[in-house]
């Protein structure tokens, strides 16, 4: 091009539009639930063991209308005209995974803990499939002055990816027919979470969703059953479908060798030093969230030397003086389950933070708490005089919390100098605990202790701390298996 005037100003105004696009851009808002699936997926990632669903060959592993579907060019294929596939096998706690494509109005949907021979929106949840914006479920009308507006017959909850009838979907992440889409689906506990090409559009905690279409969804409290292809008679291609299984933990682990983790879990203690802990920055967590640059700089450095004052590896042991401050995780946990020995000396107390919130109780049930010289309790109504801090129903309780249960249902610790299995499982703010193998906590809340207005929820994830109540402690076989959330 010669250097003309008009081509000056040609490269000037092409120069200028590169500019408004590249601050366009930079401007831009990154979208919040895509934003919201990276770190769930980056826990998938991490801790996922995934095992294929469908061989690419027949449909081994499953069952129902077996002549419905069909291997086809290594994609599992409903014809027109197909209705419900079940994997064989049942599920409880899982991640599935799957890619589908669509024609133009095509209907299916996932079931989920759907009991054998059941219905997938009635006696199990559905999660749609459906090309929502075909032309069976929507249409045009005239605005007049030539102006048109698209309407839908579709209620929120029929929207793809949405808990049929239950949990409405966010929409906008659907492609369009013809072209695969890839979605997970996890459902752990009552948690169940979707996600669609790389956005999450459902969050849902079922012990807090009243049903959006006014119905009852018996489905809703089922604790496993089979995965399902709900078919509506339309033609629908899946392919790589995978699940991961995220029932809970055996109650002891599975290692032989101590500070060895077991299979999908990671070690929190190496048995040899403090890498992976750090001290405790401020003793109320408002405030240490609260803090940044120098001053959590500065707090952070004056916790992590009385950290290692009084906090040290002996023998393979992580031991504690009594005389310092909690031992805290340097990584913050959302959902996890948590496997932790630990000693007590007799009379001694501690407690494990969860989310930086007090606490799961440990404490020496047969201490009978007297003034030095005094005589133990020796009747049935002095001994029930000491419950007052209840202690003598023994350790794992939730002991801070004031509306649900605060109590174990049943003693299950070892003696004091006797080494002791916790297995802690927390999905969104509900606890399942296993003490030496006996369930002694099953799915309580575990309240917000640093709101006392009893209406700020607890935090999604924070620091797991080893607390400090001026007793001597004993910790070893710390492993963690980070749950997706």
């Amino acid at each position: 091009m010669k250097n003309t005037p008009m081509s000056r100003i040609l490269m000037l105004l092409t120069m200028s539009t590169l500019l408004t696009s590249l601050v366009n851009a930079q401007d831009a808002k990154p979208d919040s639930n895509m934003e919201a699936a990276k770190s769930t997926l980056a826990i998938l990632e991490q801790t996922a063991n995934w095992s294929d669903l469908f061989n690419g060959k027949d449909l081994t592993g499953w069952t129902g209308d077996t002549k419905g579907y069909v291997a086809q060019g290594g994609n599992l294929v409903c014809k027109a005209g197909g209705k419900n596939l079940f994997t064989e096998k049942e599920y409880s706690d899982f991640a599935f995974r799957f890619e589908f494509k669509l024609q133009e109005s095509g209907n299916n949907g996932v079931g989920i803990r759907v009991p054998e021979g059941g219905h997938a929106s009635g006696s199990g949840m559905e999660i749609q499939v459906l090309d929502h914006n075909g032309s069976k479920y929507s249409g045009a009308a005239d605005m007049g002055g030539g102006k048109t507006r698209k309407l839908s017959w579709l209620k929120p909850w029929q929207y793809h990816g949405s808990i049929y009838g239950i949990v409405p979907s966010k929409t906008g992440y659907l492609k369009p027919v013809g072209e695969w889409n890839s979605e997970t689906i996890i459902a752990i506990e009552d948690h169940i979470m979707v996600i669609l090409n790389g956005a999450v559009i459902v969050d849902a905690h079922l012990d807090d969703v009243t049903p959006v279409d006014g119905h009852a969804h018996p489905g809703m409290k089922n604790k496993k059953g089979h995965i399902s292809l709900a078919g509506h008679s339309d033609h629908v291609e899946f392919r790589n479908l995978s699940v991961a299984d995220y029932a809970a933990s055996p109650t002891s682990p599975d290692s032989s060798v101590d500070n060895t983790p077991p299979s999908g879990f990671a070690t929190m203690f190496n048995g040899k030093d403090l890498t992976g802990w750090k001290g405790l920055a401020h003793k109320n967590a408002n405030s240490r969230r609260a803090l940044a640059g120098d001053d959590l700089v500065a707090a952070q450095e004056t916790a992590d030397g009385v950290m290692n004052e009084h906090w040290s590896v002996v023998e393979g042991i992580l031991t504690y003086d009594g005389k310092g401050q909690s031992l805290c995780t340097a990584k913050d946990f959302g959902d996890f389950e948590f496997y932790c020995d630990w000693k007590i000396p007799p009379g001694a107390d501690s407690g494990i933070y969860l989310r930086g919130t007090p606490q799961v109780q440990i404490w020496d049930p047969w201490d009978p708490r007297v003034k030095a010289g005094a005589d133990p309790p020796a009747t049935a109504d002095e001994w029930v005089a000491q419950y007052r801090n209840g202690r003598n129903l023994g350790s794992g309780g939730l002991w801070n919390n004031r509306r649900w249960r605060n109590a174990p249902t049943t003693l299950a610790d070892k003696k004091p100098g006797e080494w002791n299995t916790f297995l802690i499982r927390m999905v969104g703010d509900k606890v399942t605990i296993w003490l030496n193998g006996k369930l002694i906590v099953n799915r309580v809340a575990l309240e917000n202790y640093w709101d006392k207005t009893g209406t700020i929820p607890l935090v999604r994830a924070d620091q797991i701390e080893l607390q400090h109540h001026g007793s001597e402690l004993f910790f070893k076989n710390l492993y963690i298996r980070e749950l997706p959330y």
